[in-house]
């Protein structure tokens, strides 16, 4: 019982904070354009300065983990080859590319430091698992979604220019750009200023709670249980599956506490929004990608619930 409410405390207050943005925007306190704009302060601004302000007082020579960071990488990669071997069994239909993506890719920048602050107070190793995982999660995407495209002609090639494109959003990535930034202070040494340290600390702050609220304004019931079999698979997938073959692997490695619950969450969270921005923008209809990201959303309430119980009952976290 004690282990069920450690694991309830730690899921509960994220989604009832996005149930609050869902009961916001019924009532029209909140508007969709709010969200939107909400969601791209928190990508730009908030969350970069969340990330930077723990790095910055890390001591990152200490902290470093190049195994860790090169497991979420491979274990990212791998999953996404499973997520296309099992897209096979649809044949060649035009919707596989956002199967593909929606099956393996979620908003692990966001949620995962969420959930990891959660847990333990601060965003801890979750900017390593960034690092890892989020790099291959958006070059994969482009690969695939393109390769995959209902427009694409027999026999062509990659587009050059968007895979560079993709590469230099990578490199301008705000995420990405607050990580390097909380490593260089930290590696120089640099003294935090009070008044500056305290304005980090106040804008970091609104992260969490406004990404969440967002998140919950956005979301649609009528899409979540807009679903066929295709959908449910790569939601089962999303949820379970990467969990089952992964999590094990993770373990036998010796990973435990911050970092198992970490690849946890780089894992098994819900599919993200924009994946299925990026599918529309490359020609698909983006149904089965939609139909993911709400049910995944949905559903995670209680699988990722599970999922810290078992960690937390076996002495893992």
């Amino acid at each position: 019982m004690d282990d069920l409410i450690f694991s309830l405390n730690a899921t509960l207050p994220i989604f009832l904070m996005m149930m609050l943005g869902y009961f916001l925007r019924r009532v029209g306190l909140v508007t969709r354009e709010f969200a939107d704009l909400a969601n791209g302060f928190v990508f730009k601004v908030a969350l970069p300065v969340v990330l930077f302000d723990d790095l910055c007082r890390m001591d990152l020579v200490a902290s470093w983990d190049g195994g860790f960071v090169a497991f979420c990488a491979l274990a990212t990669l791998a999953s996404i080859l499973l997520c296309w071997l099992v897209s096979r069994a649809f044949g060649r239909v035009p919707w596989r590319g956002e199967f593909i993506q929606a099956s393996y890719r979620s908003g692990a920048a966001f949620l995962g430091v969420a959930f990891i602050q959660s847990i333990y107070g601060d965003a801890g190793v979750s900017p390593l698992m960034v690092i890892g995982a989020v790099p291959v999660y958006n070059v994969s995407a482009v690969v695939i979604l393109q390769l995959m495209s209902p427009d694409r002609r027999e026999g062509e090639g990659l587009d050059a220019g968007l895979l560079k494109r993709t590469l230099r959003g990578i490199a301008t990535n705000p995420i990405i750009l607050g990580i390097v930034a909380g490593c260089a202070w930290a590696l120089l040494g640099l003294p935090m200023p009070a008044i500056l340290g305290k304005a980090v600390s106040s804008v970091g702050g609104i992260a969490t709670p406004l990404g969440l609220i967002a998140l919950g304004a956005s979301f649609s019931f009528r899409k979540a249980f807009a679903v066929g079999v295709p959908s449910l698979v790569s939601s089962a997938i999303k949820l379970v599956g990467l969990e089952l073959v992964f999590l094990p692997c993770a373990m036998v490695l010796g990973y435990t506490g911050q970092k198992l619950v970490a690849i946890m969450m780089a894992l098994g969270l819900p599919s993200t929004v924009s994946g299925y921005v990026m599918a529309r923008n490359m020609g698909y209809e983006g149904t089965v990608n939609s139909s993911v990201v709400m049910l995944t959303t949905l559903l995670s309430s209680v699988t990722l619930t599970f999922w810290i119980w078992l960690l937390k009952s076996n002495g893992l976290v």
